[in-house]
């Protein structure tokens, strides 16, 4: 079967394509045809060895995936050949076929289409869990959400706004990234490059603050919307996709009584999977009630995928990158 392979740490040009021998399937587990994958910041930093899981050499990156049941383990009775599944992972994903753990996928709801599964389960359940679990979000609050026109961010605005905040509001970088966050649910989106997001954020709200903040970006934007937050209001750290971890003085989080919540979605799923099942559960009465909607920005070969790699981390997004992987 084909595989795109990272054969040496470094960037996304190293990787290859090349032929390699299925995997065996063991009783657990079970193999899907993979249809199509997302394409993830996380991508870029495991193939760097610059992430918190570190696979051996030779490994094929890409953390997320939809397709079709193939072959099922003898111990597997929730599953089926025919059965179609999304799950996201460490790593493994872009090729023909992977082998997973049948206790690691997820039904892909009804109506769903694969396209639209393959970048649904990493921004929805990061999201989902974010808002959820982390910031506790009650109906009528404000969110702030930093980096909003990608994948995790747009994903963020529509689950504010199904799970009942007041005003969500959206921050980007440029103006061409205003209709697509709108379209998705905002309902204020700010320029952080032309204007002041702390003081835009005061006028908004009343000068009282936001509730929540999701920020999967980091940096500068970080720096900046700390200072945005309202009294108990929430900081979720989802990631750092500028590239610099920032700091944070402890006196601003005292001042407001406010707190800095990690989010780790990957870890939360592994030690608590019969939430995270719950999750996706809700999820899926969310999507059935025509409250989410995947944006799939652009579409690449499974040969393409470093320049997927390079459009993400050049910030070029509006929404998840798709790599279509069954008639590669």
């Amino acid at each position: 079967m084909k595989a795109l392979l990272c054969k040496t740490l470094g960037p996304a040009e190293n990787l290859v394509l090349e032929d390699i021998e299925p995997e065996a399937l063991g009783p657990a587990a079970v193999r899907v045809r993979v249809h199509a994958a997302g394409v993830n910041f996380p991508d870029t930093l495991v193939i760097e060895g610059k992430y918190q899981f570190k696979p051996p050499l030779p490994f094929s990156p890409g953390a997320e995936m939809a397709g079709t049941i193939t072959e099922v383990g003898a111990k597997v009775s929730q599953y089926a050949v025919g059965d179609r599944v999304m799950g996201v992972f460490t790593h493994g994903c872009y090729r023909e076929e992977v082998v997973v753990p049948a206790a690691g996928v997820i039904p892909v709801p009804e109506g769903m289409s694969l396209d639209q599964a393959a970048v649904f389960p990493m921004a929805y359940g990061t999201s989902y869990h974010a808002l959820a679990q982390r910031a506790e979000l009650q109906a009528g609050e404000s969110v702030l959400v930093l980096g909003a026109a990608g994948g995790v961010g747009l994903a963020a605005v529509e689950l504010a706004k199904a799970m009942g905040a007041g005003k969500v509001i959206a921050a980007v970088g440029s103006e061409d990234k205003f209709a697509v966050c709108r379209e998705h649910g905002a309902d204020e989106v700010i320029n952080y490059r032309e204007e002041s997001l702390r003081e835009r954020v005061k006028a908004l709200t009343g000068g009282q603050g936001v509730d929540v903040i999701y920020d999967p970006v980091g940096g500068d934007a970080f720096d900046e919307a700390v200072r945005c937050l309202g009294w108990r209001g929430r900081l979720l750290v989802i990631g750092f996709a500028s590239g610099r971890i920032p700091e944070l003085a402890a006196n601003r989080l005292l001042i407001k009584g406010a707190a800095a919540v990690g989010v780790f979605w990957g870890a939360f799923a592994m030690r608590e999977p019969a939430r995270n099942q719950q999750n996706f559960a809700e999820l899926a009465e969310l999507w059935a009630a025509g409250k989410l909607s995947p944006r799939i920005a652009a579409r690449y070969p499974l040969a393409e995928v470093p320049r997927a790699l390079d459009d993400l981390l050049g910030r070029r997004v509006q929404g998840k990158l798709l790599v279509e992987v069954a008639d590669v």
